[in-house]
């Protein structure tokens, strides 16, 4: 099987996915953290009905706190219980698998208890212990690779999980460093890093930071996000991120580099022709 015909049912590495088929990409979305109930709730229900339409296999995202933030006066959550029983209210009332970070070791058993996936930011990638206590907690670990990493050194970071006797791990393509300000993507680092056998995914928000800016605020590039995703369908990428709000210029954390939520059914149409024209070569 070559790389633009390769296909993983998130299924075998996600309980509660719903089903997709005929080669499609999964995706992970949701807005950046937990900001309110009716903001999960509201963007939760939309994205599953656009991928219930579209047969995209859908995992909500949001991080029930932002522990790397730029500025101490930053916007980091409205509470680490509040909004891990948001996310659990997710799962239960709408049936759709649920995805957060943690930022500590500690902090690995307590998400677990409420949601699907365990995240791993991109600054934690190396660290030892979070990567082990993730993996102890039986739930899927997803790695986002470091803006610092090559493609190929995540594979030690797969080999912690794995060797925690888990092997349910994905790795997430979030760009690299690029000067101070700046990221770019590999796209060669998507086939290299599914040589490990896990799902790679690709950030296509996060890919269009434009970090260190003066201000303490991430800046970003949201035009360029169909560029990004069109170009990693290309390349055959299991499942694609992306974070969405209803209205990015009013969102307490990284507003500048995320989807409307109003535009992510037209995203998702086209992308998914390009998936079913790219399957039939």
């Amino acid at each position: 099987m070559t790389n633009k015909t390769r296909y993983t049912d998130i299924r075998s590495f996600i309980p509660g996915v719903a089903a997709g088929g005929n080669g499609q990409f999964f995706l992970l979305a949701g807005p950046c953290v937990v900001e309110s109930r009716e903001l999960v709730m509201r963007t939760a229900e939309h994205l599953k009905a656009v991928t219930g339409k579209l047969d995209i296999p859908f995992v909500f995202k949001a991080s029930y706190r932002k522990a790397n933030r730029s500025r101490a006066d930053s916007f980091a959550g409205i509470g680490d219980q509040a909004a891990l029983e948001i996310l659990a209210e997710v799962r239960r009332e709408l049936g759709i698998p649920v995805i957060t970070d943690i930022h500590s070791a500690e902090e690995a058993a307590m998400a677990a208890a409420y949601v699907d996936v365990l995240q791993i930011p991109a600054f934690l990638c190396r660290q030892t212990d979070i990567l082990q206590a993730a993996a102890e907690t039986g739930k899927t670990v997803s790695v986002k690779k470091g803006q610092f990493l090559s493609p190929g050194a995540m594979k030690f970071a797969v080999e912690k999980v794995r060797g925690s006797g888990n092997k349910k791990v994905m790795i997430t393509e979030r760009g690299t460093t690029f000067g101070y300000h700046d990221l770019v993507v590999d796209f060669r680092g998507i086939p290299e890093m599914q040589s490990l056998e896990v799902p790679v995914v690709l950030d296509i928000t996060h890919s269009l930071q434009e970090p260190n800016q003066q201000a303490g605020v991430t800046g970003g590039r949201p035009d360029m996000i169909e560029t990004i995703a069109r170009a990693g369908i290309a390349v055959g990428v299991d499942g694609l991120f992306m974070e969405t709000h209803p209205d990015p210029s009013s969102a307490r954390s990284d507003g500048a580099n995320m989807l409307p939520l109003g535009q992510v059914e037209g995203l998702l149409q086209r992308l998914v022709r390009l998936r079913q024209t790219i399957l039939q070569f």
